[in-house]
C-alpha cells in the first residue's frame, strides 16, 4: 500500500499519518519526493481500511501496490533516486545526472599497495576507493582478507586522498565494523540472499551497494533490496556484476539487458561491473560503453542514449599481455556512435605497473554512473 500525500502537506501531517499507520501495527516508510512524499506501508497481512488514511489531513489518496517489492518499485517513487555519499572531499552524488567513479584494488593487501593504488586513482578524477578488507573465498584455504587491519588501512587511504570508503561486510559481525570505518557498506553476490545481513544492512546507517547474485532474476534482485529498505535504510545503490552461464569465452556473462529492466521498475540507482562479467581486461572498455549505451531512452533526449542508471567499468583482471588500454573516444566516429558529449582518456594505476585505469571525465558525460574495481591479476 502506498499513501500519496499533497504537494503543500506539512511535515507534521506525514508524521501523523505515519503514527497512524504505525498505530495498526503496520510500518509507515515516508519516501520524499521532488513534488511530493509518499508513505509505503509494509507489515501488513490482509487488506487496510482505505477510508482511515484517506481522511487524514493531507493524504490525496491510497495506492495497492501489486508488486512483491514494494519500495523499490516506481510506484512508490518515480523519479530516480540520487544517493549523496559525505567524503571528507566533499559529498559525492550518486544517481540522475551524475558520474560517480569508484576505483580500489580487489583485496587490501599491505598499506603500501593501497596508498599507491590511491594516488593514481586520485589523478583520475575517482573520489570513492574500494577495497576488500574481507574476502569471501570459494575455498577455506584461499586469502580471507586483512579483517580490521583493512579496515584500519582503508581509514589511511581516506585520510591521507579525501577518499569516500566502499567495502564489503560479509556476516553481521564485520558489518559492524565495515560500518564503523567505511562510507559504503557492499554486499556481495554470495550474499545476495543472506537475508539477517540485508537485515542488518537495512538497519546500517551508512549507505549500500547490493550487488546481484551470479544466478539471480530480476525479482530476487529487487526484493534483495527491498529487504534493505523494508528496514528504513533507503540508501541503497544497485550492482549487476555478471551471472553464471554455459559461456566459455568469459569468467561470467555479463547482463546488460538487467540496466533498462531495473530502470523501468525501479527508482534505485545501478551499477555495473563489465571485469567480473568478463574476466578479461580486453572485454572490459567495449562493455563499458555497452553499459552506457544500453541506457538508451530514445523518448528522452536527442541523443538516444539514457545514462541516468548505467554504471561502468570495474576490476583489473587477469592481464593480457595486449598492450594499454584504451578509452579514446575522441574519434568523431565513436562519439557520432554513441553521442558522447565528453571525451573518456586513460591513465596508470594498478598493482606496479601492470593495470590501467580508464579515466571517465568528471564533467557531465549525459549524466550516469561509473564503477572502477581493480581485482588481483592472481584472483586470489
Amino acid at each position: 500500500m502506498l499513501v500519496v500525500m499533497q504537494s503543500h502537506a506539512t511535515e507534521e501531517q506525514v508524521r501523523v499519518v505515519c503514527q497512524r499507520i504505525e498505530s495498526l501495527g503496520l510500518k509507515a516508510h515516508p519516501i520524499p519526493g521532488s513534488l511530493r512524499t509518499a508513505i509505503g506501508i509494509t507489515g501488513n497481512k490482509g487488506e487496510i481500511d482505505l477510508g482511515v488514511l484517506e481522511s487524514l489531513p493531507g493524504v490525496v489518496e491510497c495506492i495497492p501496490v501489486s508488486k512483491p517489492y514494494k519500495l523499490v518499485s516506481r510506484d512508490a517513487k518515480e523519479e530516480d533516486t540520487i544517493l549523496r555519499i559525505p567524503t571528507p572531499s566533499g559529498d559525492v552524488l550518486v544517481g540522475g545526472e551524475h558520474v560517480a567513479l569508484v576505483a580500489g584494488p580487489c583485496a587490501v593487501e599491505t598499506e603500501e599497495q593501497c596508498l599507491a593504488i590511491a594516488e593514481r586513482v586520485k589523478k583520475s578524477g575517482a573520489r570513492l576507493f574500494r577495497g576488500g578488507a574481507y574476502k569471501p573465498r570459494t575455498s577455506p584455504y584461499s586469502f580471507q582478507g586483512l579483517g580490521e587491519n583493512g579496515l584500519k588501512i582503508l581509514s589511511k587511504v581516506r585520510a591521507t586522498h579525501g577518499f569516500g570508503i566502499v567495502t564489503e561486510a560479509i556476516d553481521n559481525e564485520s558489518l559492524d565494523l565495515v560500518e564503523e570505518y567505511a562510507d559504503v557498506i557492499q554486499i556481495g553476490a554470495r550474499n545476495m540472499q543472506n537475508f539477517s545481513l540485508l537485515k542488518r544492512a537495512g538497519r546500517a546507517k551508512k549507505p549500500v551497494l547490493l550487488k546481484r547474485g551470479m544466478a539471480a532474476t530480476l525479482d530476487e534482485f529487487l526484493m534483495a533490496a527491498e529487504y534493505i529498505l523494508s528496514e528504513g535504510n533507503y540508501n541503497v545503490m544497485l550492482c549487476e556484476r555478471g551471472v553464471r552461464t554455459f559461456s566459455d569465452f568469459s569468467r561470467n556473462t555479463l547482463d546488460l539487458a538487467v540496466v533498462p529492466a531495473v530502470k523501468k521498475r525501479s527508482h534505485l540507482p545501478i551499477f555495473v561491473d563489465p571485469s567480473h562479467g568478463t574476466g578479461k581486461r580486453h572485454k572490459v572498455l567495449p562493455l563499458s560503453r555497452a553499459a552506457v549505451a544500453v541506457g538508451a531512452d530514445p523518448g528522452r533526449d536527442e541523443a538516444g542514449v539514457d545514462h541516468d542508471a548505467v554504471g561502468v567499468v570495474d576490476r583489473e583482471l587477469p592481464l593480457e599481455r595486449d598492450g594499454p588500454v584504451d578509452l579514446d573516444l575522441e574519434s568523431p566516429a565513436r562519439r557520432r556512435r554513441l553521442r558522447f558529449d565528453r571525451v573518456h582518456r586513460t591513465v596508470p594505476v594498478g598493482h606496479g605497473d601492470t593495470g590501467l585505469l580508464p579515466h571517465l571525465s568528471r564533467q557531465r558525460v549525459g549524466g550516469g554512473l561509473a564503477v572502477v574495481d581493480l581485482d588481483d591479476p592472481a584472483g586470489r
